[in-house]
Parts: structure tokens; sequence; C-alpha cells
């Protein structure tokens, strides 16, 4: 495998799960290290909570820096095992902060505590109960259909996942209402779906518009330790294409993450076009079903024993600890 042709990507929230990072935590020191590190940057214990069934995993501000710590003990425990050094990195909104860690652009205990300021913030934009999300799923999904019929609602696109996928986010009423308009835009479309998510704001709307400043702030205080030139490996959500190698261009990109569109089909697409091997890394597996949208294969890894099964498919041998 010529990892300058390797991608990695991660998920972000909503693939939290008890137990997770469990195994890597127990097999491999390095992991281990990894959620003591995070536990001692954001001074709570983070392994308990990624453990055992603790409810506070749900919530924004936890969930977001136990997904990184997860996700970023994954990674490191892997580069440990078969020196796993991939050429390109992606993350899916949260997941594009794991991205920014590993590929060596944020300091791990800064982005730490950046995502926790960032799942703070995100909560406190909107009443709890006044904002929701919701899947829209069908075969060859006409996003421009979608934005049509969400005019003059104040409901957004949050995540344009895959050409069967998106996701909207606004006002809770709102988001009912643009059910049924969707519902009679497709017509008899026996593969369409409406899913509402179990999330407590309206993430990547313009209802995060309001934190945007403060959490500028937050980002602006790590400036000075980012290593922004490593940032031109990692495909930026905003846009869909590769980060600049300028700091304040990846700050404003970040903030601006927060109140548009995930663009992951062109992240998908960005990334397509420099690797041959995409692997998807993380508690759980959301992103793999979005690369088969663009006839691209993308093996995930959730588990300790899954990647032992991958990397030795690839004939990557593991090394001694």
């Amino acid at each position: 495998m010529d990892e300058r042709n390797v991608a990695v990507v991660f998920p972000g929230q909503g693939s939290q799960r008890p137990g997770m990072g469990k195994d890597f935590y127990d097999a491999i020191p390095v992991s281990g290290d990894t959620y003591r590190e995070a536990s001692d940057a954001l001074g709570w214990d983070v392994a308990a909570m990624c453990f055992e069934d603790d409810e506070r995993l749900n919530l924004t501000e936890f969930s977001q820096p136990c997904i990184l710590a997860t996700e970023i003990a994954m990674f490191r425990g892997l580069q440990l095992l078969y020196g796993f050094a991939p050429g390109y990195f992606g993350g899916h909104s949260l997941g594009e902060y794991t991205a920014l860690v590993a590929a060596g652009v944020l300091p791990f205990t800064d982005a730490l505590k950046t995502v926790q300021a960032r799942g703070r913030l995100m909560q406190e934009a909107t009443p709890v109960g006044m904002g929701a999300m919701a899947a829209v799923i069908a075969d060859g999904l006409d996003v421009d259909g979608v934005l049509k019929a969400l005019e003059g609602l104040p409901v957004d696109l949050a995540n344009d996942n895959s050409a069967d996928q998106v996701v909207i986010s606004g006002e809770a009423k709102a988001v009912s209402e643009a059910e049924g308009r969707l519902r009679k835009s497709v017509g008899d479309n026996p593969s369409f779906r409406f899913i509402p998510l179990n999330v407590s704001a309206p993430f990547h709307s313009r209802f995060m518009e309001t934190i945007e400043g403060r959490f500028r702030e937050v980002l602006c205080g790590v400036e000075g330790r980012m290593q922004p030139a490593e940032a031109k490996r990692v495909t930026a959500n905003f846009t869909g294409l590769f980060h600049s190698d300028k700091s304040g261009e990846i700050i404003d990109k970040m903030v601006s993450q927060l109140s548009h569109t995930v663009q992951w089909r062109k992240n998908m697409n960005t990334l397509a076009a420099v690797a041959n091997s995409i692997f998807e890394m993380g508690p759980g597996r959301p992103l793999k079903g979005f690369f088969k949208t663009v006839h691209l294969e993308c093996q995930s890894i959730t588990t300790l024993s899954g990647a032992q099964r991958v990397f030795e498919k690839a004939g990557i041998p593991q090394r001694h600890l």
C-alpha cells in the first residue's frame, strides 16, 4: 500500500456509543495514554464517559470531545501497530477537527478544549426544543428540489451527504412543515424517507450564526500553536476542497462550518481525486455508505479486531509492541 495515496476520514457527532475505544485502550499503551491525556486536558474522566453507560455521552458538550479522543486514540494505536500514515485526511462536521489533529495541524489538547467549547456554544445557540434536524433520503435525490421545498421556511440544508441523502436543520415546527412539502414534491417515490434526528439543536443552520464571534475567539486562542502547512492535506467541510496553509483561512472555514452546509459530497470527490484507498475510522461507520454512492470503496474501522482484519487483508504486518 502506497500510503501517499491513502486517505482516512473520521465520522462526527451521532457516531458515539458506550464502550467506544475500550479495546484500543486495553490493548495499546499509546491509546490508553491518549484517553488519559484527554482527561488531564479537560478536567474530567474521558475514558469513563466513553466506556460506561453515561447519559452525558449524548450531550453535545461531552460527546464532541469524547468522539475526538476516541478517534485519535484509535489513529495513534494503528500508527504504532501498523505504521499507518495516510497522505490525506477528511472528517464529517466534528470529524474535521479529528482530521486536523491527525494531520498535525491542531495540537490534540487544544482541539479537545476547542470542540468542548464548540459543543457548549452550539447548545446555547437556541433554546432547547426550538430546533430540529431530519435526514431526507431517496434514490437519486434532487437537492435543488429539496431547496425549493424549503423556500420561505426557517430551515436550511445542513449536510449534503450523498446522491441519496441530505440533512435539513431549523425551527422544529418548520422542519415538520418541510416534511409535508417534501412528500408532495417527490410524489409516490417509494424510496423516500424522512427521519427526524435525535439532536438537541439545529446544527449547521442560520441559527448557529449567533455563536460565530465567540467561537472565532476560541480558535484564535490556539492559532499560534497551529501547524497550518499540514492543512493542505485536509478537506474542509465548508468548501469541499483542501484547506490552505494559512491559519487565518483555516479559522474562517471552521467558523463558517457552524452555520453552513457540510459539503460532504464535494469532500468525498476531492479525496477520491488523490487517494486510491479510503479508510473510515471511528466509533461508528456512517460514512461508508456515502462513499458507495460515488462508487468508491471505503473500509470502516470501528474496533481493534476489525482493524486487524483490514490490515491483514491489505498485507500490512503488525509490529511487535
